[in-house]
């Protein structure tokens, strides 16, 4: 039987279990994420948290409606078995009518709306290999902005949160965050942080800060979650020696490389651009209104 529990009423332990040992474990479904990142957030869940639904939600002119929480990519149904599209269909049955709209993300795993959602496209890179054979699979175009990046004088090492969002606000505008977006932002960060999950990496020319990136790295699966860089960092390859970085580190092991996107042609383009290979995921859509 599925019911519907709030967040008070959830057993955290049972529930965290459940995302570590799904099928379909994302970082985004932990708890202590959710609290970071949601206003407010309930759960589905199947039997004794056998398989749940995290459902985050917020109050729009006075109605609730469950809606993707900045800095989540992929929701959806988390299970320890693979799910039927049966199951499926019964967690989406189970969202109660007072949520009157909802727009949710799923996770790769739960594809059994593909014709009443909309596609959405990520990227992922398969560590498991030498360096040297993930490097073959860069493209042409990015192993020379690789050897431009590595023949200036930088300088990569880790940096404070703070310094990445000042870097940020001073070069970038985020027309679809709000400063409680970003407070959210370091609250995550800070809590990632506390369990050694996340590393925040700076390059440095001539002791200017010039861009520089977040990645979670949680159950075997490295996230590019945030980045910020000055007009210098674009110029000087910064991205491309950052996520070289981070590939380098983690060759030859069960880790997964995240892109987390993209839609945008260009952004998708540089991801594809390290050999990273697509992964659909799908936005799910209901209205009651």
């Amino acid at each position: 039987m599925i019911r519907y529990v709030n967040r008070a009423q959830l057993d955290d332990e049972k529930y965290n279990k459940c995302i570590r040992n799904s099928v379909q474990s994302r970082v985004y479904a932990y708890s202590w994420y959710l609290d970071c990142v949601c206003e407010q957030w309930s759960v589905l869940v199947l039997d004794d948290y056998t398989a749940v639904m995290p459902l985050p939600w917020k109050r729009k002119f006075g109605l609730a409606v469950i809606s993707q929480p900045f800095f989540t990519q992929q929701l959806g149904v988390f299970s320890f078995s693979d799910l039927s599209e049966d199951d499926f269909s019964s967690f989406v049955k189970a969202i109660p009518k007072r949520f009157v709209k909802v727009s949710l993300q799923l996770n790769s795993l739960n594809d059994f709306c593909q014709k009443k959602c909309v596609a959405k496209t990520n990227y992922i890179i398969s560590l498991n290999k030498p360096y040297v054979n993930l490097y073959k699979e860069y493209n042409k175009g990015r192993k020379h902005a690789l050897n431009k990046g590595l023949k200036q004088n930088l300088v990569l090492e880790p940096i404070q949160f703070d310094e990445l969002i000042q870097l940020a606000k001073t070069h970038y505008q985020y027309p679809e965050l709000k400063e409680k977006d970003f407070e959210n932002l370091a609250k995550l960060v800070a809590t990632l942080a506390k369990k050694s999950k996340v590393s925040i990496l700076g390059v440095y020319e001539q002791e200017q800060l010039i861009g520089g990136s977040v990645f979670v790295i949680h159950d075997h699966r490295i996230t590019y979650l945030f980045s910020a860089m000055h007009p210098k960092g674009k110029q000087q390859q910064v991205p491309t020696l950052l996520i070289d970085n981070l590939i380098k580190n983690h060759s030859e092991t069960a880790f997964i490389f995240d892109f987390e996107g993209s839609m945008i042609p260009t952004i998708a383009s540089f991801f594809k651009s390290f050999g990273a290979q697509k992964e659909t995921y799908f936005l799910f859509k209901k209205s009651l209104l």
